[in-house]
């Protein structure tokens, strides 16, 4: 047994951005932000904290699948930038929500929303849960440097979540990872403690990322994932009705395009230009909104892809079925 996705939601931020709005606080252009990257506008928070976005996406995708709190047998949150430390995200959300389950986060960077799926997907294997609450949250704009214009201009807030329930639908799943923390990373607090040597002066926890080395490991790594879980699956190209990007940059989804041929263009679906790289939120945002826009049909194949920081990647293919 592996499970089917019962419903879908997503929380988004009060402030929307454009590249006009990012051009009066730094050196940069439309034209130089859309180039590089695809993006023209992000949704970032005001007032709100990501917890609320993960609660409001959870909420949604209750609602979507027609179950209530009571009904979960386990939450599973995938994030970089929760409000804390500790407790969890997904403790956070439980406690907001009303649930009582078991309840914790997964740091895969912006591969987590599919290695919570992979997590999951044990859980229904050992008949463990019937509902099962997963949720990709983050508020990269607190991570990001505002200073910097290589990486600020890439990232955004928002969450997105999906219902799980038990079915046949998760067909194949691959999470692979190969430690490289230089590439891209965020250094943790680096607190008081007398007995430790202490960070220098010029230490700031702000996102750092070699824009040319991601592309890289990116490029080659969504492609090669996305053609492991069609073998695996005994899919062709002709199998897949709608292939859902992390949404990192538009030049890496192009390129995994151009290396898969046998799908085409058109199924890849894309939302960066209005959303921007919301890491692990990215992709079931992605799904949510087409999940609402009637695109999806019962018995399509949805092939997910994702890569991010560790560096983490991962895939999955899986059968949408209608309510």
């Amino acid at each position: 047994m592996s499970f089917t996705i019962m419903g879908t939601g997503s929380g988004k931020p009060s402030l929307c951005k454009t590249n006009e709005d990012l051009v009066k606080i730094m050196d940069t252009n439309d034209e130089w932000i859309k180039t590089r990257t695809g993006i023209s506008e992000r949704y970032v928070c005001g007032e709100e904290s990501v917890t609320d976005l993960a609660c409001a996406a959870a909420e949604d995708a209750m609602n979507d699948a027609g179950i209530s709190v009571k009904d979960l047998d386990l939450i599973l949150c995938a994030t970089i930038s929760g409000d804390y430390i500790t407790p969890s995200m997904a403790c956070l959300v439980q406690e907001r929500i009303g649930a009582t389950c078991p309840s914790f986060d997964i740091n895969a960077a912006c591969s987590g929303f599919l290695y919570a799926l992979d997590v999951a997907a044990g859980y229904y294997e050992r008949k463990r849960v019937k509902n099962v609450l997963v949720i990709g949250a983050e508020q990269m704009s607190k991570l990001a440097d505002w200073t910097e214009r290589s990486t600020s201009i890439i990232f955004a807030d928002g969450a997105g979540a999906v219902v799980l329930g038990e079915g046949e639908d998760f067909l194949s799943s691959q999470i692979a990872s190969k430690g490289n923390h230089k590439v891209l990373y965020a250094e943790n607090v680096k607190g008081n403690c007398p007995f430790t040597q202490q960070a220098p002066d010029n230490f700031n926890n702000y996102l750092s990322m070699d824009g040319q080395e991601v592309f890289k490991f990116a490029s080659v790594s969504m492609a090669r994932d996305l053609k492991r879980v069609m073998k695996e699956a005994n899919l062709m190209g002709k199998d897949i009705a709608y292939v859902l990007p992390h949404q990192a940059n538009r030049r890496i989804i192009d390129f995994a395009i151009s290396k898969i041929p046998e799908i085409p263009s058109e199924r890849f679906l894309v939302n960066i230009d209005k959303r921007g790289n919301t890491s692990a939120a990215s992709i079931p945002i992605l799904l949510d909104e087409y999940n609402k826009l009637g695109t999806f049909k019962d018995g399509d194949i949805l092939l997910m892809s994702a890569f991010g920081a560790g560096l983490t990647t991962a895939a999955c293919a899986i059968r949408w079925r209608e309510k």
